[in-house]
């Protein structure tokens, strides 16, 4: 089996102490204006709530800035540290997947991964991602944020009401790129066969994945951590996150594929994921959407993408894309039935790059409506529409498995 390490890194690795309580993680991609403050913050974690008993590794992926440099000459103490570059596809699952395939050299307990382009990320951080998993109480760990009602829109719109949906966990951030690892969860991830690797996994679709996998087969529960404000690089969703996207959504719709048998015989109600630590109250930093962009974008690519639709899908989703073509807006419960046809026909792999390229539009739309609705709403009302999209999304799953099973 192929390994995301290079030689030279699996020997460097071998010369770092064995058995450590903590492995911060930190994948990175020309970060060299906040790699420095990410390290700083793991490893006053480290120092404080562990006792120095860490490392920190740093997974580039061939940055031509100073990311890897800044990172080595970041102060750490007595902590070691370990910077090198990944093999494999290029993006952030081949970057943790090289971090977890060295965490396991290492014999860590736990690894805590954090994005390097944090600037809200705090020492108690590492203790809150980690802790659980130390006290043999969890074996995954997902973030709990406060994040702008217009960050996080992928999250917000597909991920979280499907992820509640399917697997009746409520994980509010199941793609928010800071983690609690246990080393069994480490063993079963780079376990998977080898093709995990040669798909959208090895880029923005690992974290979905992560957290799916540890849904349908981690031993010990998921939990989440309480980490109070997730400030990092934003973007305007109508400008920036096509591609990631693609990469998350089709993961998902994988997985849905994958774990089908569990999410078609579960029927269990909704159960709460515990919070580990207190929520904070928090100032949030502001986004603003360009909301005429996204409606434009939304109208002008479904045009381009019209044919597809009209090809592949019945008269019934017409007209649920209907207000899309007129107002490039889409209200919930017509987005949540599209997308139940989307990932019923992703189970067909030349379908797949037209199904994806075909969403995107909708998609806009879907988050120009709720742009539109929330615009003059503070954060708790905001977050309330987002809670009511997931209630809905569970209160549709029989139709979702109606559409799952006709498209077989």
């Amino acid at each position: 089996m192929s390994s995301a390490l290079r030689t030279e890194t699996i020997k460097a690795l071998e010369q770092l102490p064995k058995g450590t309580d903590v492995v911060v993680g930190i994948p990175s991609y020309e970060n060299e204006s906040t790699v420095a403050f990410v390290v700083q913050q793991a490893y006053q974690g480290i120092e404080q709530y562990f006792g120095g008993r860490g490392c920190i590794l740093n997974s580039d992926g061939g940055s031509q800035d100073s990311t890897q440099k800044v990172f080595m000459e970041t102060e750490t103490g007595d902590i070691p540290k370990l910077s090198f570059e990944y093999e494999g596809l290029p993006g952030k699952g081949s970057a943790l997947r090289s971090i977890m395939e060295a965490a396991h050299i290492l014999e860590s307990r736990c690894l805590v991964l954090l994005d390097s382009d944090l600037r809200s990320v705090r020492p108690h951080w590492v203790d809150l991602l980690a802790r659980p998993i130390l006290d043999g109480t969890a074996s995954y760990i997902t973030p709990f944020y406060q994040r702008h009602k217009y960050d996080g829109t992928i999250t917000n719109h597909i991920c979280y009401p499907l992820t509640c949906m399917l697997y009746n966990r409520k994980v509010r951030q199941p793609i928010g790129g800071d983690f609690g690892v246990s080393a069994s969860m480490i063993e079963r991830y780079i376990q998977k066969p080898e093709v995990v690797w040669e798909t959208d996994v090895a880029r923005f679709g690992i974290d979905i994945w992560m957290t799916t996998v540890a849904l349908c087969e981690a031993e010990l529960p998921i939990a989440q951590a309480a980490l109070g404000a997730k400030i990092h690089d934003v973007k305007d969703p109508g400008k920036h996150l096509g591609p990631m996207f693609s990469q998350v959504v089709g993961t998902l719709f994988t997985m849905m594929e994958v774990y089908q048998s569990i999410w078609k015989a579960n029927e269990d109600a909704l159960e709460d994921v515990p919070i580990m630590g207190t929520i904070p109250e928090v100032e949030l930093e502001p986004l603003v959407v360009d909301l005429d962009n996204l409606r434009s974008r939304s109208r002008t690519l479904f045009r381009q993408q019209k044919d597809f639709l009209l090809t592949h899908f019945d008269p019934a989703a017409s007209q649920r894309w209907k207000s899309v073509e007129e107002s490039g807006m889409i209200a919930s419960a017509d987005w949540l039935d599209l997308v139940f046809r989307f990932a019923s026909l992703y189970r067909n792999h030349e379908l797949r790059d037209g199904l994806i390229q075909s969403l995107v539009p909708i998609y806009y739309a879907r988050v120009a409506s709720f742009v539109e609705q929330t615009q003059d709403m503070d954060h708790d009302q905001a977050e309330a529409v987002v809670e009511e999209q997931a209630r809905r999304a569970r209160s549709m799953k029989k139709q979702l498995k109606e559409i799952w099973e006709m498209n077989c």
